[in-house]
């Protein structure tokens, strides 16, 4: 039976991989994963996900055309990017920001090597696997707010097994192409990727961890 204490370090574990190597995950991990995500809570078990998943050739293939896609295109989420960063939110995006930068090389004022790390992003980190997850229009935002279970449930599962992940909010950036590649349609918001595989432990992309704001900063208590 797990614990309490299993689940905290599972959570503490888990992070954003940024670089991965090429070795595949075997199929049925996969289906493993996706069956134990499948089991968070949704509005009235309306299970809105649906999830396309890449391997081998056609992530490869995936990749190029991302990338070709952003040298040419421009970006138009089917869910509304947020509108600013402002205060403490600015804050923590900044500290991460600079911390990835400082991991891999990267000094403040150099935007060449600041905009070939972003580039990553539609590189997938190299992951041989990518999810594109989407769900239906009609729901709007409940929908989006279940589908984040299933993020959740999916890269906690993922670390059980050994399997490192990347939730992407940027390949999503790219909505119209998403849906033209993939046939998905158009009464579907494709709301992210997550590129998954092994993570590459020596690369110094992953040599940084985020922290957590204190209970204090977010927790109000009434009674």
């Amino acid at each position: 039976m797990m614990t309490f204490t299993d689940l905290d370090d599972l959570l503490a574990q888990r992070h954003s991989c940024r670089a991965f190597l090429p070795e595949p995950v075997p199929r049925e991990q996969i289906e493993q994963v996706l069956a134990a995500a499948r089991r968070v809570p949704s509005w009235c078990n309306a299970q809105p996900w649906e999830v396309i998943i890449t391997s081998g050739a056609e992530t490869d293939a995936f990749r190029e055309a991302l990338q070709t896609e952003v040298a040419s295109g421009n970006p138009k989420p089917d869910l509304p990017f947020p509108s600013s960063y402002s205060g403490v939110y600015q804050a923590r995006r900044r500290t991460c920001g600079w911390a990835l930068y400082e991991a891999v090389g990267v000094e403040k004022g150099d935007r060449e090597g600041s905009s070939r790390q972003m580039m990553e992003n539609f590189a997938l980190f190299g992951a041989p696997h990518c999810l594109i997850l989407s769900s239906p229009a009609e729901l709007g935002a409940y929908g989006a707010m279940d589908s984040g279970g299933f993020v959740t449930a999916f890269t906690l599962a993922s670390q059980a097994l050994g399997i490192a992940t990347i939730p992407q909010a940027a390949v999503a950036s790219y909505s119209p192409f998403l849906h033209r590649y993939f046939d998905i349609a158009d009464d579907r918001l494709v709301l992210c990727a997550i590129s998954f595989g092994y993570a590459d432990r020596d690369h110094p992309a992953n040599g940084f961890r985020t922290d957590r704001a204190d209970l204090a900063e977010f927790v109000q208590w009434r009674g």
